[in-house]
């Protein structure tokens, strides 16, 4: 491996090529920038990704076309269903997509940290599908950032791996942590409860994860085997609360496939033995999952039915996000000696309607399916459908919706019910 120029590294791009763009917090902004100065030469370009952070102007050129296997925030007002779509894939299937040669890729964009004395990189916060798509890409081009982590698992590839490279030197992505609300507190409050001494946890990013954790400063001995974690897992080991004594499958270690976090966590993590990144096809195979005592696995929804069905990835037919990781470890806490698998979701949406519903919107996606579904936490409570009928799961759920909706949900199920007996 040669370091390039800008020049040189951007004419390996050829029209009708496939495009693996590392993900997350390790998005390669400066070699999309460079691709976005070549795109009025390329055209039927197609590239995939997980969720990447910038603002994706090649959803803007008519060069491109996007098959993303989770949809961010920055892909969500481009998603067309032509050029901008969406591959609904389990994160535990991700990697298969490209190593059984389903999915092709020609160049991977990838960002990594300089090679150790051995020539090695590692690819930091994000090695998900980003190893799967390196080792399989006809062409890898790197960016090699000293501030990029070198985290230990799966995610080093050796120099000779790599065709060309530029060196950058910028932070890490790290997103701001806001102030959580009253009702975020209380959802993690009452999934917090739920949550054993001892448990392995599966934790996410965002408001509702950080709630949970908030909750958990006084429990002991807790684990993590998640697809991802993030800052309020980090005040969970950094309090002495998170010790991964009683894991058996990977005792003693944090794992996980990816991390979006602060300077802090990310510094913690470099060269961190205790701390491994490991492929989504590892770290999301259930039968790993369940080799850990007390899987806790908290996830959340756009919506759940009186039945049970929940969707996770749409807004109706607007895909929002994608089927992730959540099936995988919902199935798994579910098989897991003691497990829980918990979803938590506020009782109703900014605009006030109610998340609780008779029957999904039209379009909506089922993503984890009623018979998988287990503890299901507002803040108004928790409830267990499990080994609960329809009928029985219908009550539960209303008595934890919010009040203002409780009276119409309870009687638009007894209509549904008629018109199911004429």
């Amino acid at each position: 491996m040669k370091l390039s120029t800008p020049q040189e590294l951007m004419q390996i791009l050829v029209p009708h090529q496939s495009i693996f763009i590392h993900g997350g917090a390790a998005t390669p902004l400066k070699l999309i920038e460079l691709m976005m100065k070549e795109a009025d030469r390329l055209h039927d370009m197609e590239i995939l990704h997980l969720h990447t952070e910038g603002d994706a102007p090649y959803a803007r050129h008519k060069a491109f076309r996007v098959s993303n296997l989770f949809v961010g925030k920055n892909m969500r007002a481009h998603m067309d269903y032509d050029t901008i779509d969406y591959i609904p894939c389990f994160l535990s299937e991700i990697p298969l997509l490209f190593r059984n040669g389903i999915k092709k890729i020609d160049v991977a964009l990838i960002q990594v940290s300089p090679p150790d004395e051995h020539g090695h990189v590692s690819l930091g916060v994000s090695v998900d599908c980003a190893k799967a798509a390196a080792e399989t890409a006809k062409i890898v081009i790197a960016e090699i950032n000293p501030r990029m982590p070198r985290v230990h698992g799966d995610g080093f590839l050796h120099i000779d791996d790599i065709d060309y490279a530029i060196e950058v030197e910028r932070e890490v992505y790290s997103p701001a942590r806001r102030k959580l609300n009253s009702t975020e507190l209380l959802i993690g409050k009452h999934a917090s409860e739920l949550i054993e001494d001892g448990a392995t946890l599966q934790l996410g990013i965002g408001a509702i994860p950080d709630a949970v954790c908030t909750h958990l400063l006084q429990h002991k001995d807790l684990g993590i085997h998640t697809e991802m974690w993030s800052d309020g897992a980090f005040d969970l080991i950094k309090a002495g609360v998170v010790t991964n004594r009683h894991k058996k499958f990977h005792q003693g270690k944090t794992t996980s496939c990816f991390m979006i976090g602060s300077p802090e966590m990310y510094s913690y993590i470099n060269d961190n033995m205790s701390v491994l990144n490991l492929e989504a096809s590892y770290t999301n195979f259930p039968m790993n999952i369940i080799r850990n005592p007390k899987v806790t696995a908290v996830n959340s929804a756009t919506e759940i039915d009186l039945t049970g069905q929940v969707c996770a990835d749409s807004i109706g037919h607007k895909i929002i996000s994608g089927v992730g990781g959540q099936m995988d470890f919902m199935r798994a806490a579910g098989l897991s000696e003691r497990g829980k698998p918990i979803l938590a979701l506020s009782s109703t949406t900014k605009t006030g309607a109610s998340r609780i519903q008779v029957r999904l919107k039209e379009g909506a996606g089922v993503v984890t399916t009623r018979a998988h579904v287990h503890y299901v936490v507002t803040e108004f409570g928790a409830v267990n459908l499990y080994g609960r009928t329809l009928g029985e799961r219908a009550k539960l759920l209303i008595s934890i919706a919010h009040p203002n909706h409780r009276e119409a949900l309870e009687r638009e199920w007894h209509e549904q019910r008629k018109q199911i007996r004429i």
